[in-house]
């Protein structure tokens, strides 16, 4: 395969080469190396797939044409309507990595990460939803769940069912493991008991994946992963009223006495710490790309008004103090996305990306927060007000840094690796 490879390159190089006239020689080594670079899949992070590239086109039109006029409402109403998580469903937005044969849009991460960054643009608690149901409750289904479970559950999220990832309690935050939350074996079932807090997606969900501990004698080695529908017992004990991303439920989830059969237990009894660790390094990279849509997002809505509004007989957009200002903005969103999108590209190429994706996440949470606030200060007094949209993206952007491993938790991430590095 390589020798065929290498002999297709130098034919190539050879037809190049030998194809260019004399007055062009002098750039016969340019063009060689575009080739070689073409021929060795070398290209820009700005490169896609048709599939891809369809689903940035289609999703940012939805986010446009039925996201953005209910945004306002979902604010006030701090609730999404059921009929537009229908809609999420019609387009496949709700199991876009899923496998056609279990109702998906077999699609690739990447197509997950673009979908979130375009609805992120438009409102971030869409975006949320969505993020949540896909790259982590079911990836975690996808990777780790025997044939039975997935055939009867990822079909379901696909097309019908929001999903919700159950993780954290009131004394497992960042220290994810020092759960309380238990299970039980009693005959064919396992009995779940405990709480959890700071729960997306639980006002809309009716499946849980529900990390309980199996066998508290092992710590954090007992932690197991369980599907749970939410008929079996599960109960919303109070939904928070919050900062940003008011739309997107946040809730607190009691388990009392909660019976789960036998086959409903994901992967391995024991293994779902593994899970877990897992897919919150593949999750920063959502929360990335939420992030850098929402930069995007304001941006967009800021600087045409650059351009309208005059002071000294001048667009505010053209006296330099501000065009520094902007061109500094547009050139850290861009820094964003690239890290995002490497992130992306390094986990579909089943490479290393833990560290890529903890400084993808940590500077596109930055980014997001500086761009919102330096939109509403060009905005002037208008950007304060509830009267134009920067004022709710800068408190959407504030979740970033909280919530799937804080900043702090993210430098921790990456300076780790380079001490390892660096470390004689």
């Amino acid at each position: 395969m390589l020798t065929r490879g290498l002999s297709n390159l130098a034919r190539r190089r050879l037809a190049v080469t030998s194809g260019v006239a004399a007055h062009h020689r002098l750039f016969s080594t340019t063009l060689t190396r575009q080739t070689e670079a073409a021929a060795s899949g070398l290209n820009s992070l700005h490169t896609f797939t048709e599939e891809e590239e369809m689903m940035r086109d289609m999703v940012s039109k939805f986010a446009r044409d039925v996201i953005k006029p209910k945004v306002q409402e979902m604010e006030e109403s701090e609730a999404m309507p059921p009929q537009l998580i229908k809609e999420l469903f019609d387009q496949g937005l709700m199991g876009i990595e899923t496998s056609a044969d279990l109702g998906g849009a077999e699609g690739s991460f990447t197509s997950a990460i673009i979908a979130v960054e375009e609805l992120a643009k438009v409102d971030a608690s869409v975006s949320t939803l969505c993020d949540v149901h896909n790259t982590l409750v079911n990836t975690v289904l996808r990777q780790h769940a025997g044939d039975e479970v997935k055939s009867k559950y990822l079909p379901q999220l696909a097309t019908e069912k929001v999903g919700s990832f159950c993780l954290t309690e009131s004394g497992a935050g960042s220290d994810a493991f020092s759960l309380a939350t238990r299970a039980e074996k009693k005959g064919d079932y396992w009995v779940i008991n405990g709480s959890k807090m700071w729960i997306s997606n639980s006002g809309e969900a009716e499946l849980f994946l529900v990390f309980a501990n199996a066998d508290p004698s092992k710590g954090y080695k007992g932690i197991t992963c369980f599907i749970v529908e939410k008929d079996m017992g599960v109960k919303i004990a109070k939904k928070e009223k919050k900062l940003g991303i008011r739309a997107s439920s946040t809730c607190v989830l009691d388990f009392d006495e909660v019976k789960v059969p036998e086959s409903n237990i994901v992967g391995g009894l024991g293994q779902g710490y593994k899970y877990a660790i897992q897919i919150l390094n593949e999750g920063r990279i959502g929360i990335a790309a939420q992030m850098v849509g929402i930069a995007q997002g304001v941006f967009d809505e800021t600087m045409p008004y650059l351009f309208q509004r005059k002071q000294f007989n001048s667009f505010i957009g053209d006296f330099q103090g501000m065009q520094h200002q902007y061109a500094r903005i547009a050139t850290e969103i861009e820094a964003a996305r690239l890290l995002t999108y490497n992130a992306a590209r390094l986990k579909e190429e089943g490479k290393s990306f833990l560290t890529e994706a903890a400084m993808a996440k940590l500077f596109a949470c930055e980014v997001a927060e500086r761009a919102a606030s330096k939109c509403i200060e060009w905005l002037g007094g208008v950007g304060f007000t509830r009267e134009l949209p920067a004022e709710k993206f800068y408190r959407d952007a504030k979740i970033g840094a909280i919530y799937e491993g804080t900043s702090n938790i993210q430098l921790n991430t990456i300076a780790k690796a380079i001490a390892r590095k660096y470390r004689q």
